[in-house]
């Protein structure tokens, strides 16, 4: 119970390692991230770390609630600092469903079906970040994916009791973190120099 304790202390002080820089680099100015996409995800991990905790994650859901909470306060100074702000029809079709998990949730009494969806809509939330970052790749911050993949694939380990309904979310999200880094990368390498 202690390795998942520590385990659990790591992927907390990976979140704020990620998140520190990151919301530093907001309030400089030089990230610009996509609003709705940090409302989508926020909405999403702090809804999936209650379903954990139903099913009996213990210590692994913590950094996903913490998680969830300091994507909020991502998404609120994405806002204030005037991120982009350009929100689809899309982007409310992936909120909605977010927001339908709950009674989804209620109606099953299975926190599995919640974090089926919530896991969709979260993998789903990211076409805007991918948008985005194709098209400017140098106005999101690499590192801190990467640092969000390394707490999520330690937040597995972390888990009190192994189901699909607490690993699902962790492993998918930090594959497609992975997946946007390498593209990050390659657009970048395409890109060449940021012009200041």
């Amino acid at each position: 119970m202690l390795y998942k304790e520590l385990l659990s202390a790591i992927a907390v002080a990976l979140t704020f390692l990620a998140f520190w820089p990151y919301i530093r680099s907001i309030h400089k100015g030089a990230t610009r991230p996509h609003v709705f996409s940090w409302v989508i995800w926020g909405a999403v991990t702090f809804i999936v770390a209650l379903a954990q905790l139903a099913d009996g994650a213990g210590v692994g859901a913590w950094p996903i609630a913490l998680s969830g909470l300091i994507t909020f306060y991502v998404a609120f100074l994405a806002y204030r600092r005037r991120g982009d702000t350009a929100i689809t029809r899309l982007d409310w079709i992936f909120l909605t469903l977010a927001l339908s998990s709950l009674p989804l949730w209620y109606l099953t009494q299975d926190p599995l079906w919640a974090v089926v969806v919530l896991t969709s809509v979260d993998l789903l939330g990211f076409g805007p970040t991918f948008r985005k970052a194709y098209h400017f790749p140098f106005e999101e911050q690499a590192g801190f994916f990467a640092l969000a993949a390394l707490r999520n694939f330690i937040v597995l380990g972390a888990l009190e009791n192994y189901t699909l309904t607490t690993m699902l979310f962790p492993a998918a999200v930090g594959g497609v973190c992975v997946i946007f880094i390498a593209m990050l990368a390659y657009r970048r390498r395409l890109a060449g120099a940021p012009s200041i």
